[in-house]
């Protein structure tokens, strides 16, 4: 069984509520359609019911059982706009604003998750990251205890020798251009988090990484990740973590063994920590396009899951996606129904 297969029997056991502020987008109303019919989620529709209906007949797909709410209209309008103002008042907001605000989609589909109306939330193929994580920083937040959100590819190679049986994950592709030390090993940590949480992964294997593999280099970059590497062994010494370690290092059993003899990850991680966004965000797109390998993106950290598409996404990435956010979802996030 595949890691997606196994998202989706999870998904199946315990069906979780999940928002679509872009409602009215033909793809997302297709992905709805698929998540209700194969019992995956319960999706939500945020859109006027004439936009959504236009969008279906696009897509060729009925919305019979599928909740769609127009924000502008809704009762629950003016709950949330009140919610909202309390909660950025001190930031300047006014009650006006906090009403146009939460008319806007996005707003108004982060307010239901906020309130529990909602198990999480996914959008993207229109609105961009910036569009997204700005209300779900503002409103949601992060984790407690957690000060940075991220992001985490989940990459899945043809090769099942590499990583956990082909899965990999990589951080932070999406949202920290250059974290410092501490920042990267709280990334480190979060990312062990989401590779049990989400990936079922038992034991996982971090290894932050460098163009130098233990003291090979020496350089202020090479120095950063080894500060970070001790950080998260400070905050979590049974993880199984190391740094500062080369790709082929980290994911080389045969390399593992010359340059970093003795680690408990070199050569087996199925965790990889970059160094900065820039390398990150390459490093997923030479292994997605020349490794040929499934990409699958979510944010981590947030104290509720929000996650973002990509513009040019598919219709089976959206269903993905919202699979992948429901099995985010814990007990606690878990709405009253």
């Amino acid at each position: 069984m595949t890691f997606l297969d196994k998202a989706k029997a999870k998904a199946r056991k315990q069906v979780r509520t999940i928002v679509f502020p872009e409602g009215d987008e033909k793809r997302t109303v297709a992905a709805a359609a698929i998540l209700r019919s194969e019992g995956l989620a319960d999706p939500v529709l945020i859109g006027s019911g004439e936009a959504v209906a236009r969008a279906a007949n696009e897509a060729g797909v009925s919305t019979d059982g599928i909740t769609v709410i127009d924000p502008v209209t809704s009762p629950e309008t003016s709950r949330y706009a009140q919610e909202l103002f309390e909660l950025r008042k001190a930031k300047g907001m006014t009650p006006q604003e906090a009403d146009t605000l939460s008319r806007d989609p996005m707003y108004f589909g982060v307010m239901m998750v906020r309130l529990g109306d909602a198990d999480g939330l996914v959008s993207g193929a229109v609105h961009t990251t910036g569009q997204m994580l700005r209300p779900a920083l503002q409103i949601i937040g992060p984790k407690p205890g957690v000060s940075v959100v991220s992001s985490c590819f989940m990459m899945i190679l043809p090769d099942e020798s590499i990583g956990e049986n082909g899965l990999l994950l990589y951080s932070d592709g999406v949202v920290n251009p250059c974290p410092n030390a501490e920042q990267l090993a709280e990334i480190a940590l979060t990312s062990a988090d989401t590779a049990r949480a989400v990936c079922g992964i038992e034991e996982p294997r971090v290894a932050l990484l460098s163009f130098s593999t233990k003291n090979s280099a020496s350089h202020e970059l090479v120095s950063k990740v080894q500060e970070a590497a001790a950080i998260a062994k400070e905050k979590a010494p049974e993880l199984k973590l190391d740094g500062e370690l080369q790709f082929d290092a980290a994911i080389v059993p045969e390399v593992g063994a010359v340059k970093a003899p003795g680690s408990p990850v070199a050569g087996r991680a199925n965790v990889l920590i970059f160094p900065d966004l820039q390398s990150g965000n390459i490093g997923y797109k030479i292994t997605q396009r020349l490794g040929h390998a499934e990409a699958f993106a979510i944010l981590q950290g947030l104290a509720k899951p929000c996650n973002d598409l990509s513009r040019g996404c598919s219709v089976e990435d959206i269903v993905n996606t919202a699979v992948m956010t429901a099995a985010q979802v814990t007990d606690t996030d878990i709405r009253s129904r």
